[in-house]
């Protein structure tokens, strides 16, 4: 974005300038979801219940 602000408009922002700039106008940050055709849906469940506790655990 800050790239297109500037060839567009001839102006030179920072990056938190143009966080700033979409927040102040209403936008959002937005990731689009990715997500694996073949992904086993079982195979996640059982990472989140089991691995994903420790992980978040060693975290802090």
């Amino acid at each position: 974005m800050k790239t297109v602000i500037g060839r567009r408009f001839h102006l030179t922002y920072t990056i938190q300038g143009v966080r700033k700039l979409l927040v102040r106008n209403g936008w959002s940050c937005q990731v689009p979801a990715r997500r694996a055709i073949e992904q086993d849906d079982e195979a996640v469940a059982g990472w989140v219940k089991e691995v994903w506790p420790c992980a978040e655990d060693s975290r802090r």
